[in-house]
């Protein structure tokens, strides 16, 4: 059977039962009642919802997609926010939902672990979490200012996430995001047989690119990072940065959770990088050499994002998103995104390091 077919077995329709009276009577099971009102989050990956409490809290639940994630990968995950918590480091970190009262005791739901519950629909089985909804807006990435404070949070979450690694989580590196994903399109049939041979070629070309660069520079120091750093996952309030969404959280060099939060042509990205580290370095050392890792970095992010696509492919809300994934333009596309990192590897990186 075709790798795409089993992702189709594995993953199809994951969502269908979850309605807004599941969402609800999940969170009824908890010892989390309620009071009508729902909003569907925008969450490609998991389902994710703000839910209105009779108590007037306001929270969001966090329903796994099945078969991504062990349960030990995501109680892991939930053990790293609360570390972070515990550091009055600005996280979503998930609730114990054992806390609630009678919640063992009620129909339909099994506790996971004290922040993981799963809870029985009609034809499913759903793993969730609750936390605190946490509000702000989209930071100003012209400010340096403010891109000093985040990279000063950023700093504090390397701090603690250097204290230990995961042990069950992925650690990102060349075989787990680059060759692995590789591999697994290629036995797919999602890429058009016009665009395979070149995809294929210069996907090749890219990755011993990326060999090459970890390669020079030694194997960097690994600690357990956020993981998906990017601007929708920072939210700017008035008392500075919160950090949302550690579903990606994994073993990885520091530089992961900086490059992301770059953007524009190179002097820009030059100038955000120099304020991020400013703060960053008030609480964390950074080694200079892992500079030359952010495109290698971004080489691997491109591969594993049609991978991500793909696993996902017969889940409904993935074709409606992304209705270009299987057309010859979007792998030409993505073949020419990966000429140009192989330039981009060869230069000199951002920052000046050698």
């Amino acid at each position: 059977m075709p790798a795409s077919d089993v992702a189709r077995d594995a993953n199809a329709t994951p969502y269908a039962d979850l309605d807004p009276t599941v969402v609800l009577d999940a969170l009824d099971s908890v010892g989390l009642r309620g009071d009508g009102r729902l909003i569907q989050l925008n969450s490609y990956e998991n389902r994710v919802f703000q839910v209105f409490l009779e108590d007037g809290r306001v929270v969001v639940a966090k329903f796994y997609r099945p078969g991504r994630w062990t349960d030990a990968q995501i109680l892991e995950e939930h053990a790293f926010a609360a570390e972070l918590g515990a550091a009055e480091i600005p996280v979503a970190v998930p609730w114990k939902l054992g806390d609630a009262a009678d919640s063992v005791h009620r129909s339909g739901v099994s506790m996971l672990g004290p922040t993981l519950a799963e809870f029985a629909a009609r034809t499913a089985r759903y793993r969730f979490s609750v936390s605190e909804r946490l509000a702000g807006r989209a930071p100003e990435l012209d400010d340096p200012d403010t891109l000093e404070w985040i990279g000063r949070f950023v700093g504090r979450i390397h701090a603690v996430g250097a204290r230990a690694r995961f042990v069950h989580r992925q650690t990102l590196d060349l075989e787990t995001f680059g060759i692995a994903n590789r591999d697994w399109l290629l036995g797919t049939d999602l890429i058009p047989p016009d665009a395979l041979t070149d995809w294929r070629a210069v996907t090749e070309r890219a990755l011993e690119a990326v060999r090459a660069a970890f390669a020079e520079g030694g194997m960097p120091r690994t600690l357990r990072l956020h993981g998906d750093c990017h601007l929708g996952n920072v939210l700017w309030a008035s008392d500075g940065p919160h950090f949302v969404d550690l579903d990606d959280a994994v073993n990885g060099p520091a530089t992961q959770d900086l490059w992301m939060l770059l953007s524009g042509e190179r002097a820009a990205m030059t100038r955000q990088l120099a304020a991020l580290l400013d703060g960053y370095e008030s609480f964390m050392d950074f080694d200079r050499r892992e500079l030359a890792l952010i495109e290698p970095l971004r080489t691997l992010r491109i591969i594993h994002h049609s991978a991500w696509i793909a696993r996902r492919w017969n889940d409904p809300a993935f074709p409606i998103a992304f209705p270009w994934f299987e057309s010859p333009k979007y792998w030409a596309e993505q073949t020419t995104r990966l000429r140009e990192q192989i330039v981009a590897m060869a230069e000199p990186p951002l920052g000046g390091a050698t």
